[in-house]
């Protein structure tokens, strides 16, 4: 799995709002800048920016203009999953050359590859749908992620 630049910076900044969100959960707290966000993730300004308008537009971030302005979470950090974002920032998380899986016709020794990659695609939303960005920002992610990411194999 190849993950963007956008992609990562989009959850960094995401997981940046949910930890200033306030303890109760609520998606709003006080108005994050972009400046803010980038200076404590080390993203580049304008990057952020145009990220940050995908993230508005796909409904996970709200933005405030003016000097009070900023950026907040639309929702709980708990209810917003990895895959949400990654989808909102990229697209559907599983292509095989710009397609579905499932819209692939694949012949004969190499038939069973359509089935490898909704299987792969399959994996991929079980982990990203299992994880929120309230687990990343927190440091306490799900135990079956724990307990994958504790195999050693898994970082090679």
């Amino acid at each position: 799995m190849r993950l963007s630049a956008r992609v990562d910076y989009a959850l960094r900044a995401t997981a940046e709002l949910a930890a200033v969100a306030d303890d109760a959960g609520a998606a709003r707290s006080r108005p994050v800048t972009a400046e803010q966000i980038a200076k404590a993730q080390g993203i580049p300004p304008k990057f952020l920016e145009s990220i940050l308008l995908q993230l508005r537009r796909g409904g996970i971030v709200h933005a405030q203009r003016g000097p009070e302005g900023g950026y907040w979470l639309a929702r709980p950090a708990a209810e917003i999953s990895l895959a949400e974002v990654i989808r909102v920032i990229d697209g559907p998380l599983a292509h095989v050359r710009g397609q579905r899986p499932e819209q692939l016709g694949y012949q004969g020794a190499a038939q069973a590859l359509q089935d490898v990659w909704i299987a792969l695609r399959a994996s991929e939303r079980e982990i990203l749908d299992l994880v929120t960005v309230a687990d990343v920002a927190s440091g306490a992610l799900p135990e079956r992620i724990s307990e994958l990411a504790a195999d050693p194999r898994a970082w090679s």
